[in-house]
């Protein structure tokens, strides 16, 4: 789930300081270094999201709702051991975030959205397993989709890898955004800088804010190993701008253009990262 951050101010809006359901740990500001054994129940956490999102992308074809999909992600999260990061995470109602077409991030899933041949489709889900968070999104060709839509969805992926890709201890922050935002403009997409990345483990937004832009008045900030972060890129197809619809929720793209977004929990090595929402391992 993306952070809502005005990326002139610094320290970020933390909004993990408030959570129903004993989900945030009030443990201060900066950066939380995890041990090994934090980062062995981030796996497990991880692990569980990963699940899901495969099961989810397997699911997402046309004639189920987005209440379907909610519905089976809350049901195996549960089944799993873990409980539901975003249900009612500032009173968001749902297991997953269900994002179509133009909308960016932040749908709420709903009975009555039936899902149809050529959606793009934005899931987004966490699991808060023995006291950590896993958080990530994936983007769903829904069958045959438009040559544009398909590319964009391919392009926000890639342009995560490529951020991933520059993750080790020693490197910094802005070389993630950096990365993302040249493989951006590269395709003649827009980065969405309204919402951002972050860390993740006890909470499910920590500090720090992981960028997908540099406009040059960042803050930056040096890798260490142990640190968890939530890399999540959002490409718009058009402009980058951004409203909120009246559900308070819904995030659409101000021009009505389609949106794709991908995201992974992560932590840093000394010699690079571990992908621990791999849906692959």
């Amino acid at each position: 789930m993306n952070l809502l951050t005005n990326p002139l101010i610094h320290p970020i809006l933390n909004l993990s300081k408030i959570s129903p359901n004993n989900r945030t740990i009030k443990n201060g500001p900066g950066i939380q270094i995890k041990s090994a054994e934090e980062i062995e129940i981030m796996r497990k956490a991880s692990r569980i999201v990963a699940t899901v999102l495969k099961e989810i992308a397997e699911i997402t074809t046309p004639g189920v709702t987005t209440a379907d999909l909610d519905t089976h992600a809350e049901r195996r999260i549960r089944q799993m051991g873990a409980i539901p990061s975003f249900k009612g995470y500032h009173g968001f109602p749902a297991t997953i975030c269900a994002s179509i077409n133009n909308e960016m991030v932040h749908g709420i899933p709903s009975a009555k959205r039936f899902i149809v041949e050529g959606d793009l489709v934005k899931v987004d889900t966490g699991a808060f397993f023995d006291g950590y968070h896993g958080d990530s999104c994936i983007t769903i060709c829904v069958g045959k989709v438009s040559n544009e839509a398909a590319r964009l969805a391919l392009v926000a992926q890639e342009s995560l890898m490529a951020g991933l890709s520059k993750i080790k201890a020693g490197n910094h922050l802005l070389d993630i955004a950096r990365t993302v935002q040249q493989q951006v403009e590269a395709a003649s997409y827009s980065a969405v800088e309204e919402y951002t990345g972050h860390g993740v483990g006890r909470n499910l937004h920590e500090q720090p804010t992981v960028f997908n832009f540099d406009n040059g008045r960042l803050p930056n900030v040096k890798l260490k190993p142990g640190m968890t972060l939530a890399v999540e890129p959002i490409l718009n197809l058009g402009s980058k701008a951004a409203r909120v619809l009246n559900d308070r929720w819904t995030v659409v793209t101000a021009d009505g253009k389609l949106s794709a977004q991908w995201e992974h929990t992560v932590v840093v090595t000394s010699d690079g990262c571990e992908i621990l929402t791999d849906r692959d391992s």
